[in-house]
């Protein structure tokens, strides 16, 4: 009798112990697991060692210098050679109607399988469309989908849907949960990049990621503030 009360004993410790465990265990913070659920436009070799997550939002001139000066290399030199999984992700402001239409914008190029070429077109061709709204930029985004090879007419269809601007707004709440507060901001496998940097800092960064090195010192580069 004494063996078997003993038994039960041991094993309600157990139990109790393991209950304890999972509740006060620390919590993962927000990462990279965080940053890429529910990602929506990755490129490169899903098996890579790496991951970047890029939180752009299309009207703001360091996001644009990252894309049309340093992604390129990026891409070149770790996306194409398999090395770096790369998401893109929006972020538009509070009160950005024309950032958030551009987000919609480029997710139904994505259904041409153009996202890319768009969202670096949608880029360089930022003070043409920053002070269009309704109609008029919605032309403007059609007309761009037609200068790389997309149909206008279709391309509109999709974006007066209102279908994609979901995928947008669930980016731009992810990247308040996640605590950011300007852009272009980036997670390298769960560690927070802010600013605009040069090739140079991210071939150090990426480098030292897939060498399985900590990242060390993480100074912020240029950065456009989130407005309320």
């Amino acid at each position: 009798m004494q063996r078997t009360l003993f038994v039960a004993v041991a094993l309600l410790a157990i139990v109790v112990a393991a209950v304890l465990f999972l509740v006060l265990r620390p919590q993962p913070s927000a990462g990279a697991t965080d940053a890429t659920q529910g990602a929506r436009f990755v490129i490169g070799n899903p098996d890579a060692k790496v991951t970047v997550v890029d939180f752009s939002n299309y009207l703001c001139g360091h996001c644009r210098d990252h894309s049309n000066d340093v992604f390129p290399l990026i891409k070149r030199n770790y996306i194409d050679t398999g090395k770096v999984r790369y998401i893109f992700r929006d972020f538009p402001f509070g009160g950005q109607e024309n950032v958030i239409r551009a987000g919609e914008a480029a997710a139904c190029a994505a259904d041409n399988n153009l996202y890319v070429e768009y969202h670096e077109a949608l880029f360089r061709a930022q003070t043409q469309w920053a002070s269009f709204s309704g109609e008029a930029l919605d032309n403007y985004f059609a007309d761009l989908a037609g200068q790389i090879g997309m149909a206008p007419a279709t391309f509109l269809e999709c974006l007066k849907s209102g279908k994609k601007r979901a995928g947008v707004l669930a980016d731009q709440k992810l990247a308040s949960d996640l605590g950011l507060t300007g852009t272009p901001s980036f997670f390298v496998n769960g560690e927070k990049y802010t600013g605009q940097r040069s090739y140079d800092s991210w071939r150090e960064i990426l480098d030292k990621a897939l060498a399985g090195q900590a990242p060390g010192n993480n100074p912020g580069g240029a950065s456009s503030p989130a407005k309320p």
